[in-house]
């Protein structure tokens, strides 16, 4: 008989000899999901004994995150915004510094556009992924219509579970495409309120130098922004003003130290008027934001 409290401890050391930053945290997780039970009720019953099939199955799962696999994609599950995502290999895992684009999209939705406009949003994400922002933004923001864009349908199936799950599917349109096609073949230009995104941005060649679980886990397509990691703010530079309604917002994630390269690519088209740059938590410059003429 294996109890709870021996399984942790058993786990803690395998994890750490796999040198993993957190593996008491990491071994609590994955216990507490195969059992579908709190931190408090884990510890309320450290003594009791786990079934062999739990058992079975929690040695499977620390062996993966052993071999670099995310946490996140054992449990099929992220929060962010302070709302529960699932998230799959498709798609990137959502971090905290990309909550930063919803809170300034949010932000700019209640302060700078008019009241009649915040009643009738229309809000577009590039590259949605997991529909991390797309579904943060249709809940935070109850009248916007909002239209999730990404290449693949993989990651599709992801967000439209998402906004299933939190109520507002009704309200998110999810099309496959590349990238700024979709807003198109939808006839989207010139009314487009609100246009977000989280766009590759690695300079390829800094791929191979990411954390085992970012290089070897997570979709490379989400990542790679190209030569200097710019690649997709040229092609928002060249072909997101036309989706601009006068007035409109584009608000973007940047890499660390990409925002004034972005704002200048932003500014040489001689479509925004104003830009503002917010910085995370870290004082890092995170996010650009530029408004159209």
């Amino acid at each position: 008989m294996v109890t709870r409290r021996e399984a942790l401890r058993q786990a803690t050391g395998f994890l750490r000899a796999s040198e993993l930053d957190n593996p008491r945290l990491d071994a609590e997780v994955l216990l507490r999901y195969l059992l579908g039970i709190s931190r408090t009720e884990l510890y309320r019953d450290l003594d009791e004994a786990l079934p062999a099939l739990v058992l079975s199955r929690y040695r499977e799962l620390l062996s993966r995150r052993a071999a670099g696999e995310p946490l996140q994609y054992l449990t099929g599950q992220r929060e962010f915004m302070g709302l529960e995502f699932l998230v799959s290999p498709a798609v990137l895992i959502p971090r905290p510094e990309t909550e930063i684009v919803v809170e300034r999209a949010v932000e700019l939705a209640q302060k700078e556009l008019s009241p009649a406009q915040v009643q009738s949003l229309t809000i577009v994400d590039l590259g949605t992924g997991s529909g991390a922002i797309a579904v943060s933004l249709a809940k935070f923001l109850p009248r916007a219509r909002v239209y999730g864009v990404d290449i693949s349908g993989a990651a599709l199936a992801v967000a439209w579970e998402n906004a299933r799950r939190h109520g507002v599917a009704g309200r998110v349109t999810l099309c496959c495409g590349n990238f700024l096609a979709p807003l198109a073949a939808l006839d989207l230009f010139a009314r487009v309120d609100l246009l977000v995104s989280n766009p590759p941005y690695i300079p390829r060649e800094e791929l191979d130098n990411l954390p085992r679980e970012v290089r070897e886990f997570e979709p490379r397509r989400a990542l790679d922004g190209g030569r200097d990691g710019l690649d997709y703010y040229r092609r928002l530079a060249a072909g997101a003003p036309a989706f601009l309604r006068p007035g409109g917002w584009m608000v973007l994630e940047v890499g660390q130290g990409q925002a004034a390269a972005v704002q200048e690519l932003l500014g040489k088209t001689g479509s925004f008027s104003s830009f503002r740059i917010v910085p995370d938590l870290a004082g890092i410059p995170r996010v650009v934001a530029a408004k159209g003429l």
